[in-house]
């Protein structure tokens, strides 16, 4: 049997840093998700709701991609409490051709951040106004600076507001986001004064009633909402969907049951049979999402195996370049 190669975090990190390359591979697995030939089963869910824990598994096979990546992601929501990271995890990369395994990636859920990311930026480029300079960002977490340094690889960001339930951690977030990004930025009490200021509007936190309300928006914004991916989340209120002139799913079968589409349906707000143009088709030019300056977009993304793929596979790749990780004989 072929050597598997074994890659840490550390390794993973120096491979794959927050940067356009990465985006772009990201950019590219929604298009890819848009030609209708990839294959992605749904999502494997479970949850240990004893232990306030969740695991998820992804994969997809992607035609010309010469691996394909199983993502098995634990979050444990309560493990800050006793010194632990909420997420950790890993990725098995397989050959495409032969099954065989290739690789394990033990990368403690570093991955799935920058293919998030990577994903908020894909959707800001494709549905936000190109000028767009003011980001209000809900959360201060590692998603919420990530999101941020995203977002400067595809929009002229000048200056980022953040709110958070604790807001001395969006103090904290604020103060260095300023420091290593070089732009404005400042921790804010009222949310609703935060998001009128803001051309873009991004929500990373593991809500389960919403945060952002419909009354708050004006015509011309673009929101990410990125943190609803369970059944039991919810962070933008359902009236968002009907002030958007444009929603749009990563996957449409994922968000009507983990996204925000999934509460828009529930409180009657969207019919369930509607159909959207998802964000692959809105690449791919099949379809658009802002017609005008003024619309205003919602894109609704729960993280898609054909990310978890594209990132691995991108992953490996740079780790070849720059010889990194130890191969392993799986038969000795």
């Amino acid at each position: 049997m072929p050597k598997i190669k074994i890659l840490t975090q550390s390794d993973l990190m120096k491979a794959v840093p927050l940067d356009g390359e990465a985006v772009d591979c990201v950019e590219n697995a929604f298009a890819a998700l848009a030609g209708g030939k990839v294959v992605m089963p749904p999502i494997l869910s479970l949850a240990i709701r004893e232990a306030n824990g969740e695991v998820d598994v992804k994969t997809a096979y992607v035609p010309g991609l010469d691996s394909f990546a199983i993502k098995v992601s634990p979050g444990f929501f309560d493990n800050p409490k006793i010194g632990l990271p909420s997420t950790s995890g890993l990725m098995m990369v397989f050959s495409a051709r032969t099954g065989v395994l290739e690789a394990l990636l033990l990368d403690n859920g570093y991955l799935t951040d920058m293919r998030t990311a990577a994903a908020g930026a894909v959707a800001a480029k494709h549905c936000s106004r190109a000028d767009s300079a003011t980001v209000c960002v809900f959360g201060a977490g590692m998603q919420a600076r990530l999101q941020l340094q995203a977002l400067m690889l595809v929009r002229p960001l000048k200056k980022a507001l953040i709110w958070a339930r604790d807001i001395a951690k969006a103090e904290a977030l604020a103060e260095r986001v300023a420091r290593e990004n070089g732009i404005a930025a400042v921790a804010v009490a009222d949310p609703e004064a935060a998001v009128s200021a803001a051309d873009i509007v991004v929500t990373t936190t593991p809500a389960t009633e919403p945060v952002l309300k419909a009354d708050w928006l004006k015509p011309g914004q673009h929101v990410t909402a990125m943190g609803s991916d369970q059944h039991s989340k919810n962070e933008i209120e359902p009236a968002c969907l009907l002030r958007a002139d444009a929603y749009v799913p990563d996957r449409q079968s994922q968000t009507a049951e983990l996204g925000e589409l999934r509460s828009a349906i529930e409180a009657g707000v969207v019919p369930a049979e509607k159909k959207f143009a998802e964000l692959g088709d809105i690449i791919t030019g099949a379809a658009k999402a802002r017609l005008t300056p003024s619309d205003l977009t919602i894109a609704d993304l729960t993280g898609t195996g054909v990310q978890d793929t594209a990132i691995a596979t991108l992953a490996l790749k740079r780790a070849a370049q720059l010889d990194l990780g130890v191969a392993f004989d799986s038969d000795a």
